[in-house]
Formats: structure tokens, sequence, C-alpha cells
């Protein structure tokens, strides 16, 4: 069976399994490059901001970047998470905004009443994502998420198990 058919199955039973790899991006470049690499591996992933990256880029830029970054890649199955730090109210204008998903810190009080204002507006509240890849410092962001992608569909026991 060829190399790149194996991977996808790997891919593919990781996504089944709900174990996505966690790509942090920080500009459109790196979503795109993260999508392009998720679609040919055909291996879903999170795409995760900075931590705090609601205090920098706000909640509408992370939504346009998502949407621009999955406008040229429209194949490519991904989710992304907009971290709001410890910061109530930003996570609350990142849920008006319409993002996919937020990540907060704080009491369990004030986690409840978020996530239930988060479920009502269909937005996803998570626990705060550690990126499998940050994107920050990288030379060749595509290279980087194929490598990621690579690697983690070769550190499945038994790939040929999968069929």
């Amino acid at each position: 069976m060829p190399k790149i058919r194996i991977a996808h199955k790997i891919n593919a039973y990781c996504g089944q399994m709900g174990i996505r790899p966690a790509i942090m991006i920080h500009e459109l470049a790196h979503a795109v490059a993260a999508l392009e690499a998720a679609q040919w591996h055909g291996a879903p992933v999170t795409l995760v901001s900075a931590p705090g990256a609601v205090r920098t880029g706000g909640a509408g830029w992370w939504r346009e970047l998502i949407a621009q970054a999955r406008a040229q890649v429209p194949d490519a199955v991904a989710d992304s998470l907009l971290d709001c730090a410890d910061e109530p109210g930003m996570a609350l204008a990142a849920i008006r905004e319409g993002v996919e998903a937020v990540t907060l810190t704080g009491n369990a009080d004030t986690l409840r009443r978020v996530g239930d204002i988060a479920r009502q507006s269909g937005v996803a509240l998570r626990a705060p994502a550690r990126a499998d890849l940050d994107l920050a410092c990288s030379e060749n962001p595509v290279a980087d998420c194929e490598n990621l992608l690579e690697i983690r569909a070769r550190g499945v026991a038994k790939p040929r198990a999968l069929g």
C-alpha cells in the first residue's frame, strides 16, 4: 500500500478518535499552511491562537483570519480556538462575534456562566489547548505542519492494522 494512503487512513482514524493536532497560528499564512497540510494528509487539525490573543488581535480579527484561511483551503477539516486568557468580558465579546470556540480560565462560577452563554450561542467553551506545533518562529510553516502530521501518522502502532 502506498505511503500516502496509509497516512490518510491513520490520520482518518485519529480524527475519528477525536485526536486532532493543535497548531498555534499567528497570521493568515500560518493558518493557510496548516490547512493545506491538513488537506494533503487527510487529517483534521485544530487552529489555536496564541495565549491571550483576544487581547491583541481581538475576536473579529480571529474570526476573519479563520474565515479567510478556510476560503483559501475549503476542503481542509479544522476547528479553531481563540484563547481569552482570564478575561470573561473578552470571551463574551468573542462569543458575540461568532467565533467557533474560546478558551477561558477563571473560577468555576465564571466558567459556568460564560459556558451557558456560549452554549446558547452555539460557541464551544473549551479548556486551554497545548499546541503540538507553534508556528511563531517557523521559517517554513508548510513544511513544519506537514512534518507534524507525518510524525503523527508514523506514531500509530501497527499502522497496517488500520486497513
